[in-house]
């Protein structure tokens, strides 16, 4: 135990188990990695968690969310008669960027999207007119949008 502490706090605290387990084999100090990782969480000591945990489904339990019309079945029969929305973030340089896309179920292809430095409702009603423009439904066709409960996707104003 005072080797592995030792080991940790020569390496400024932020060693994990393996790391630690494999600085104690370099220096010859025969130990398994599964027992650095007990006697670790024994005294407490944890390595530092590289990256930033990123929240985008915020439901918002006040708003009133629309029925799920597709009760989980997705599947289409036609091109524009059902179409999934969904945005996931992506880490640059410069901090994380959300993509809001938009696909039609029937082609399995995107029809649109758009990127963000802010997951603001603005960003992924865009991607939802993109994708209008582009295909253009007839009111005819009965369209389906699908998305998430998340608070991007649900309007807060009784429509």
């Amino acid at each position: 135990m005072p080797e592995i502490e030792r080991v940790w706090q020569a390496n400024l605290q932020v060693y994990g188990a393996d790391k630690v387990w494999r600085q104690l084999n370099r220096e010859g100090v025969a130990v398994a990695r599964c027992t650095v990782e007990r006697l670790m969480r024994r005294q407490g000591l944890r390595g530092v968690v590289r990256g930033k945990v990123v929240r985008t489904t915020i439901s918002d339990s006040k708003a009133a969310c629309p029925l799920d019309r597709v009760n989980r079945q997705f599947k289409a029969d036609r091109p524009n008669q059902l179409w999934v929305s969904d945005f996931t973030y992506v880490s640059t340089w410069q901090g994380w960027l959300y993509v809001a896309f938009v696909i039609d179920v029937f082609a399995r292809r995107i029809v649109g999207w758009r990127v963000s430095s802010s997951m603001h409702t603005d960003f992924v009603l865009d991607a939802l007119e993109q994708a209008l423009y582009a295909r253009q439904p007839s009111p005819e066709e009965a369209l389906i949008h699908h998305s998430d409960r998340g608070s991007q996707y649900v309007d807060p104003v009784p429509v």
